[in-house]
């Protein structure tokens, strides 16, 4: 939400007040520390003003994974810190970097969310293994496709719930309206980015409830095996999406 809101801001097409509040959501707060300029965490309001006057014309989303530095360009303190919190939102235009370190606050039964955002130098150059929208599209369908075979053919989950879900999101692919990213972006990003989300959900349910009616490690093997790539491009769309609007720019 950083980056699509801070894009929005950036290009004129939202208030700093309403940008901050789509960002804070329902969250108790948000605070940037370690901005240039600045001896302790502020708000994000002063933040987003801070940077933009550093030079940054927009933001990025990094998604990394064990394995996997989606959307980083280093250097590795930083990748480190985004790994851990297996997000970051990249600068563009100025060599800094934001990494959430979200805590719980408030009494039992009345918590609320509170995100420190740690601004950090980031390396200037091209992210690690992001694909255009186009691409992360095609790759995601693609992925939900074969998974979705493999998982009917070898009838791994026990009735099929697993092969159900990955059936309903390819179908659905066509008729969600997509969720608004922020004023500014492409539809195809909405919709590609509601489709990733979705099927990132559906991964999750799935990993929690265990290997379904699998009997044996090696059907247990092969459902890993036919989720393990639609998990990868899922989180892939993610980043395309969140990243359309700067990739548009640079057009």
């Amino acid at each position: 939400m950083l980056a699509a809101w801070g894009n929005a801001l950036l290009a004129g097409f939202v208030s700093p007040d309403d940008a901050v509040l789509a960002v804070v959501g329902e969250d108790a707060v948000h605070r940037v520390e370690g901005l240039p300029g600045e001896s302790g965490p502020v708000g994000l309001t002063l933040a987003l003003g801070r940077l933009r006057a550093l030079g940054v014309t927009g933001f990025r989303v990094a998604l990394p994974a064990p394995g996997h530095p989606l959307g980083l360009s280093g250097p590795p303190e930083f990748n480190a810190r985004a790994l851990e919190a297996e997000e970051a939102v990249i600068a563009v235009g100025a060599p800094w970097g934001l990494v959430p370190e979200v805590t719980a606050v408030g009494p039992e039964g009345d918590r609320h969310v509170e995100v420190r955002w740690h601004c950090l130098p980031v390396r200037e150059a091209p992210p690690a293994d992001v694909p255009s929208l186009g691409e992360a599209e095609r790759e995601l369908t693609d992925a939900l496709r074969e998974a979705t075979e493999v998982l009917s053919r070898l009838d791994v989950a026990a009735s099929g719930p697993v092969a159900e879900a990955l059936l309903d999101t390819y179908r659905a692919r066509a008729k969600g309206e997509g969720e608004v990213l922020a004023p500014g972006y492409p539809a195809r990003a909405a919709r590609v980015l509601e489709q990733a989300r979705r099927v990132a959900l559906m991964i999750s349910l799935a990993y929690e409830n265990g290997h379904g009616g699998a009997v044996s490690a090696a059907e247990m093997a092969a459902r890993v095996e036919a989720l393990r790539p639609v998990e990868r491009f899922a989180r892939r769309a993610q980043v395309a999406s969140y990243n359309a609007y700067v990739e548009e720019r640079a057009r």
